[in-house]
């Protein structure tokens, strides 16, 4: 359980601290546009998207089990954070983010780390799948402009809302949408090395101020954002409130122990590296529990931020510090700028992370996998979009470890019959 940043400092030199500081930038320019898109998308104001990404960031990475791991607020936690908001209240969401910290610190301490991997992975590219659904779906009012009041978050009374103003569509945000999209995809081609995201989200928005176009932007729809760090705060604790959100705490911890340990495999496939489960555990307990603190999102290992702080060069968890130092900068000197970035050019960076998160260049070998397998991953899916993640993981993971009893060829019980 011990953290990376003890094993990795004993060897620390001058040389490596000078590829996690470039390195550390580079995510922060990823991380900053998302962590803005992540907050709007659940419902909450950008400035606690950045809160998110400074305090959890930071401490994930201080104290987590990953030398790469970047972490921070994600795509996955949209649906979940979303729908406690709406039930809830924001203050609802920020003691749900609490537990769900304390839950993650004692799995850390029962050492429930390798637990995870018992999840079936039909389940994760099920859910996987079926959030992305729901974020593409959600983002399509601020990418078309539509002229809605109030979007439902059930899914079918949302595509019939959205449906219904269609004649309301704003070419120009459309436009700036798009070609925002076309401007990720082309950086990523051709210069994978450039912070691509914050680089296509400005230049559209750029183009939003200059032309003095119709379109929604951060500050006409949130007004400014602040420039320091809230002063940290208990959240509001009864036992009413906490029997009635356990149930999304449980969600919470669930889905940040799942993604911050993929996170840390994929880490691990590309540097030639082991993480250590349970510290990774632990880390997203405190780092859950300090977002919280500050009001911030539940927070966790993002597989894309931490792919990209490898491919920067990346060595140490020093760069996650870094990573997360440079948007506390950022928010401290340039808050008025992050005011101008266009609505639509972050729903079309998020159209594109759902996308991403679908991992459609493995749709194929989901058509090979057995039939049981298949069942599995659209049940999750279709629960997922349908219903709601509490019931689609519940349900996933039941069937699941049920056909996998199956197919270890359990010898039938030897029952009696009751005599009652």
């Amino acid at each position: 359980m011990k953290p990376k940043i003890l094993t990795t400092l004993q060897t620390y030199n001058g040389l490596i601290f000078r590829a996690d500081i470039l390195a550390g930038m580079s995510v922060a320019m990823v991380a900053l546009p998302l962590s803005l898109a992540i907050a709007i998308a659940s419902g909450a104001s950008p400035a606690q998207g950045l809160v998110t990404a400074i305090v959890a960031g930071f401490m994930i990475s201080l104290l987590g089990g990953s030398k790469v791991q970047i972490g921070g607020p994600t795509g996955a936690f949209i649906v979940v954070v979303y729908g406690v908001i709406a039930e809830h209240g924001y203050n609802g969401l920020v003691l749900a983010t609490f537990m769900a910290g304390v839950i993650l610190l004692i799995g850390g301490f029962l050492r429930a780390g390798r637990l995870m991997r018992f999840v079936p992975e039909p389940v994760i590219n099920g859910f996987t799948i079926g959030i992305a659904v729901i974020i593409a779906t959600s983002q399509l009012k601020d990418l078309l402009g539509l002229s809605v009041d109030t979007v439902p978050a059930e899914f079918f009374g949302k595509v019939d809302a959205l449906w219904g103003a269609r004649d309301s569509i704003n070419f120009a945000a459309l436009s700036i949408g798009i070609v925002t999209m076309i401007l990720i995809v082309s950086f990523r081609r051709l210069a994978p090395k450039l912070p691509g995201l914050i680089v296509a989200v400005a230049v559209t928005s750029a183009v939003v101020a200059v032309m003095a176009l119709s379109v929604d932007t951060i500050h006409s729809r949130f007004g400014d954002l602040p420039n320091s760090l809230p002063l940290p705060t208990l959240p509001e604790v009864s036992l009413e409130r906490v029997s009635e959100l356990l149930p999304s705490a449980f969600v919470i911890a669930f889905l940040a122990g799942i993604e911050s340990l993929l996170s840390a495999m994929v880490a691990d496939r590309m540097i030639q590296g082991h993480h250590r489960p349970n510290a990774e555990l632990l880390a997203q307990g405190a780092a859950n529990i300090g977002s919280s603190l500050f009001g911030g999102l539940p927070a966790t290992g993002a597989i894309a931020r931490t792919a990209t702080n490898v491919r920067a060069g990346g060595k140490t968890p020093v760069a996650g510090l870094v990573h997360a130092v440079t948007i506390l900068v950022v928010m401290l000197i340039a808050a008025p700028l992050a005011g101008f970035l266009a609505m639509p050019a972050l729903a079309g960076l998020l159209i594109l992370t759902a996308w991403n998160m679908s991992e459609p260049h493995r749709w194929v070998s989901y058509l090979k996998e057995r039939r049981s397998d298949q069942f599995l991953l659209v049940l999750t899916l279709v629960l997922t979009v349908v219903a709601d993640l509490t019931v689609a993981i519940g349900v996933g993971v039941a069937v699941g470890l049920a056909l996998r009893l199956q197919r270890r060829d359990v010898p039938p019980s030897d029952w009696d019959v009751p005599s009652r």
